[in-house]
């Protein structure tokens, strides 16, 4: 399954944020066994950075933790066209609407986030963390009964 994930999932992992970090910790063992292919769009990367390095009062952790989601999640571009797509879908807030074109142009098959009221307007599935984590464990299970 291939999935954006919003930048507060990334953080909810990287920062342990309660009580939200159990269900990004399991997404993230998905992406790092595979299980799941994570993406998040360049423009999330220096917020991502900016908010890490504000909390930790720290550059080189909040590098650290840039390079580990680097590493792990694959970079949707964010280019002319996704700016214009995001632009005229007429969406308030424009950095969602910059998530949205971005996932909907690299044909993932949803977006992962916190806020799902903010993607109304997505073509595709919006999951919390923990609604992934249900159907990855859902998934597995179906799996289990078929061997």
């Amino acid at each position: 399954m291939r999935v954006l994930l919003d930048t507060n999932i990334i953080l909810d992992f990287f920062l342990e944020r309660e009580p939200f970090f159990q269900s990004a910790s399991k997404l993230f063992d998905a992406i790092a066994d595979t299980k799941v292919e994570g993406f998040v769009t360049a423009s999330s990367i220096t917020d991502i950075f900016y908010i890490c390095r504000r909390q930790s009062q720290s550059r080189e952790e909040a590098r650290q933790i840039l390079i580990t989601t680097l590493a792990l999640l694959s970079i949707c571009p964010v280019d002319g066209f996704i700016l214009e797509t995001a632009l005229k879908s007429g969406l308030a807030d424009f950095e969602d609407a910059v998530q949205i074109a971005c996932a909907e142009t690299q044909n993932l098959e949803a977006i992962i986030t916190r806020n799902p009221q903010d993607f109304k307007t997505a073509h595709i599935p919006v999951l919390s963390a923990d609604q992934i984590v249900k159907q990855l464990e859902s998934r597995l299970q179906s799996f289990g009964e078929q061997e």
